[in-house]
Formats: C-alpha cells, structure tokens, sequence
C-alpha cells in the first residue's frame, strides 16, 4: 500500500525540478522526486563523502598548478599504469 504525502516548493524550484523532469524522460514532476527519494535510500553512491572531498582537493591543487591542459590530456593520464 502506497501512502500520499503533500510537498510544499517554492516557485522556483517547483520550475526547475518541472524542467529537470521534463528534459530528463520523467512524465511528471512527481515520478523525479520518487526515483531522486530512492537513490538517496537505496542505490549504493559509486564514492563515498570522504573520496568526494579527496578528488575535490586533487582538481583544485591540479588546477592552480596547472598539472593538465585539456580533458583529453586528464584522460589520457588517467588510463595510464
């Protein structure tokens, strides 16, 4: 059994999930909310919280160094051993 719940937006973000639902192949604004409440609950994130600040600081320190140039040179770099 389902059971409805009432969600109050501002204009605003009821505009911006309306369009993010609409160009991303949800019918309705209430179809994105359901699958965004279940990846949160029950899809494994491919990093964890801890990873995330790591690649953060790694991007920013390669960025002020300038340790690459373009994505493609990032990627070629990446898929070196």
């Amino acid at each position: 059994m389902n059971t409805q719940i009432n969600l109050r937006l501002s204009e605003r973000m009821l505009n911006s999930a309306k369009s993010y639902a609409n160009k991303n192949g949800f019918g309705t604004v209430q179809e994105f909310i359901k699958e965004t409440v279940r990846e949160k609950l029950f899809e494994k994130p491919e990093i964890n919280k801890e990873e995330l600040i790591l690649v953060k600081k790694l991007a920013e320190i390669s960025l002020k160094k300038n340790l690459f140039g373009t994505e493609e040179e990032l990627f070629k770099k990446l898929k070196r051993k």
